[in-house]
């Protein structure tokens, strides 16, 4: 039996809010040095953000700073991208108009099995959190087969405008993926990048409404919510979040290989970073909703045997207004083999995770607790680091 993993008290602690004229002003990969400290306690956990818009002239720099960045920490601030504002205005109106919709016919959309609307509930395994949710796949046939439920008036118009969104994240987490086999030295730059635009890719498109905190209470009129999931500061994931915050996503990693995230001007999101003593904590991230915040996910730190880290990070719904926002997972086929880069094991790096599919991985997740650290569950010991070293495992 897999007992999921507790929240360790020290999580809890602290929760550091940097400062949003720091993060605008940060150059790439900068620390945005000064944070502001929340319940009387101080720290200096940092966000790195890259510029993409010298990539023409500065291609190696950019992918060195880019490689830095989730070697780190596993998250960074993409700002300069070349994305055009354009598709993700008119896909975060057309979801707005969605979820503004009565409960009855977003119902209609869900439940989500995973893929549908959801309401609270995330996962099969009890975890709830304060918002409701639309999850695609990003093949344009399944977009198309989910937008009659979306919207029954015009689904070809909503499947064109989520369709143009997605590719825009595809081309840009391609680039990402590229920059980073290129700046880790790998023998094939594009190997990231080809397993997640293979033809049968499992890559997601998640839209996440959490609704403003004054008005939470809305959900509860909805029958498919009605079964009251609010969670308070002092909640099963327990401790000092912020005042009177709840939470909106629990604590969790994703389990994709890289994850596009772009919200509204509403904070919420906060990652888990080390501060410059090395004691871990809750940093908030301030909105900006010109940039794309880029995730390292499970399936990239196996892939890089523990070279980068799929950083673990939540949402707490604080705000008096809705925060909308889009996440883009890019995902491999379900029958990818997942394994350690051969150059990425050392004799002071052994294999650190047996091989495993895709397919294999996600099952594993649907069977855990959000919170869970699932790739815990993937690591080898040390005799059969050194089997699978020689070729023998």
């Amino acid at each position: 039996m897999v007992v999921p993993s507790a929240t360790p008290a020290a999580r809890q602690e602290t929760v550091v809010v940097v400062s949003t004229a720091a993060a605008a002003a940060a150059p790439a990969v900068a620390a945005t040095a000064t944070a502001a400290s929340h319940g009387g306690c101080g720290g200096g956990g940092v966000i790195a953000t890259v510029d993409m818009s010298s990539l023409a002239t500065e291609r190696g720099a950019v992918a060195r700073q880019v490689a830095r960045a989730c070697a780190a920490h596993g998250f960074f601030r993409c700002v300069g991208h070349g994305v055009p504002p354009a598709p993700a205005a008119r896909l975060d109106a057309a979801t707005a108009a969605f979820f503004a919709m009565a409960p009855g016919d977003k119902q209609r959309a869900g439940p989500a099995s995973p893929l549908g609307y959801g309401c609270r509930s995330i996962g099969f395994n009890g975890d709830v959190g304060e918002l409701e949710y639309l999850l695609l796949h990003a093949n344009p046939a399944a977009v198309a087969h989910r937008a009659r439920t979306i919207d029954a008036m015009d689904p070809s118009r909503f499947s064109a405008i989520v369709n143009e969104y997605i590719e825009a994240m595809k081309q840009l987490a391609c680039e990402i993926l590229d920059l980073l086999g290129e700046g880790l030295g790998l023998k094939d730059p594009r190997y990231f990048s080809k397993l997640t635009t293979n033809a049968d890719s499992d890559c997601l498109l998640r839209i996440n409404h959490y609704p403003s905190s004054c008005n939470v209470h809305k959900l509860d009129h909805d029958d498919q919510c009605n079964f009251k999931s609010l969670v308070s500061t002092k909640a099963s994931n327990g401790g000092n979040l912020m005042a009177g915050g709840r939470i909106g996503f629990g604590e969790h990693s994703d389990p994709q290989i890289l994850s596009l995230l772009r919200a509204n001007d509403v904070d919420g999101l906060q990652v888990f970073l080390p501060d410059h003593d090395g004691k871990e904590m809750w940093v908030q991230v301030p909105s900006d909703p010109s940039a794309i915040f880029v995730n390292v996910g499970d399936l990239l730190q196996a892939l890089t045997n523990g070279r980068l880290i799929s950083i673990r990070h939540r949402v707490i719904a604080t705000a008096c207004r809705p925060r909308l926002s889009t996440i883009y997972f890019a995902s491999p086929p379900m029958h990818a083999r997942i394994s350690a880069l051969p150059e990425t094991i050392t004799a002071s790096n052994p294999r650190r995770y047996r091989s495993f599919t895709w397919a294999e991985y996600k099952t594993t997740m649907y069977s855990l607790r959000l919170s869970h650290s699932r790739l815990e569950l993937f690591n080898i010991d040390d005799d059969d680091s050194n089997n699978a070293s020689e070729g023998k495992a």
